[in-house]
C-alpha cells in the first residue's frame, strides 16, 4: 500500500437544480424513493457536501432538464456564482436524433462552458428504471447523424447505458473513432445476480479495449443499496483493471448517490480501494484523467513541482 492521495480532486459529474423552476420532470413526478433528494440543490450544497475532500473543480452533467425548454440549462448554468470551481465546465443535454438537434448541439458548442454532451441511452424493460425511450436508439441513423454532427463541433459524449447494451455500445465507438466517449456510472452493473454481473464483466472488459473511450467510477452505491467496502472493492478493481488509472476517473454523482451513501464515504471508498496504487495512478483517478478529457486546463501541482526541478 501507498500513501493515500491528498491533492486537489475534480469531480466529474454531478447535478445542480432549483426545483422552483419546474424543468425537472423526473423529479416533479418523482416516486417515494427520491424523497431525500426533492429540494433543490445548489452550489452551497454541493460544497457543504463535498467539503472534506478537497475539491478544486467540477463537471456539472445535465440533469433532466426538460426538452421542452432547449439550451436553458446551461444558461441558467452561466448564471450562478461558479467562482468557487463549481460547475467549471458542462454536459449539455440535447437529444440527439431530435429535429432541431443540429442547431442546438451549435448553441452549446459556443458556450465557452460546454465540453460535452449526454443523451441517456439506458433502455430497461421495467419501465420504472427506464431513461431512454426506446432501446435501440444507438444504431438509429438520426440519433447517429446527431453523434457525428457534435463530433464536429469537438464535444464528448457522455455514455450511460445499461450492460445488456454494451455490444450495442462496443460498435457505436469503433463507429465513431473520432469521439472521445465517457462512460458514466461504471457502466451502471444494475443487475447484481451471477449471470447479470458475469454480463457486466465482459461487456466492460470488450469496451475497455477502445482507445477513445473513458470510465467514470461513479453511482455504484445506486445498484448496491446494501454496499460495504468489501463489495464495491471487486466492482472498482475490474474497472481498473479494464481501463487502467489513465482512462478512469472518479465521481460522485451527488446528490443522486446522496441516496445511498454520504460524499465523504463515497470518497473514503475511492481513496481506500486507491490507496493500493501509485501516486500517480491515484493523482489521474482524482485528477489529472478528469483534467485531460473534459479540458479543464486545471494546473496539477504535482506536475509544477515536478517542473520546477528540471
Amino acid at each position: 500500500m501507498t500513501e493515500r492521495y491528498g491533492g486537489p480532486v475534480i469531480d466529474p459529474h454531478h447535478h445542480l437544480w432549483d426545483l422552483s423552476l419546474q424543468r425537472h420532470p423526473w423529479l416533479q413526478n418523482a416516486p417515494a424513493g427520491l424523497a431525500p433528494i426533492l429540494r433543490d440543490y445548489g452550489i452551497d450544497d454541493y460544497r457543504a457536501d463535498a467539503a472534506q475532500q478537497n475539491v478544486i473543480a467540477t463537471v456539472h452533467v445535465e440533469a433532466g432538464w426538460s426538452a421542452a425548454y432547449p439550451l436553458e440549462e446551461s444558461r441558467w448554468l452561466d448564471g450562478l456564482d461558479r467562482s468557487s470551481g463549481v460547475a467549471h465546465r458542462y454536459i449539455a443535454g440535447v437529444p440527439l436524433d431530435g429535429p432541431d438537434a443540429p442547431r442546438l448541439l451549435e448553441a452549446e458548442a459556443a458556450n465557452p462552458n460546454v465540453v460535452g454532451i449526454r443523451d441517456i441511452l439506458s433502455w430497461h424493460p421495467d419501465a420504472a428504471k427506464r431513461f431512454a425511450s426506446r432501446p435501440d436508439r444507438m444504431g438509429d441513423p438520426a440519433w447517429r447523424a446527431g453523434l457525428a454532427h457534435a463530433t464536429r463541433l469537438g464535444l464528448v459524449f457522455d455514455l450511460m447505458l445499461y450492460p445488456w447494451q454494451m455490444a450495442e455500445a462496443l460498435d457505436l465507438v469503433r463507429a465513431f473513432p473520432q469521439t472521445l466517449f465517457v462512460l458514466n456510472h461504471g457502466g451502471s452493473p444494475i443487475d447484481r445476480t451471477e449471470d447479470g454481473m458475469a454480463l457486466w464483466r465482459r461487456g466492460l472488459r470488450a469496451l475497455g479495449g477502445e482507445p477513445n473511450l473513458r470510465l467514470k467510477i461513479s453511482d455504484l452505491v445506486a445498484y448496491d443499496h446494501a454496499w460495504t467496502l468489501e463489495s464495491l472493492r471487486p466492482v472498482i478493481a475490474h474497472c481498473l483493471d479494464c481501463f487502467g488509472p489513465e482512462r478512469a476517473m472518479f465521481a460522485s454523482d451527488f446528490p443522486v448517490a446522496g441516496l445511498h451513501a454520504s460524499f465523504d464515504e463515497v470518497y473514503q471508498v475511492f481513496r481506500t480501494v486507491a490507496a493500493e496504487l501509485s501516486l500517480d495512478e491515484q493523482r489521474a483517478l482524482f485528477f489529472a484523467t478528469a483534467n485531460e478529457t473534459y479540458r479543464l486546463g486545471l494546473a496539477d501541482p504535482a506536475e509544477i513541482g515536478r517542473g520546477s526541478h528540471v
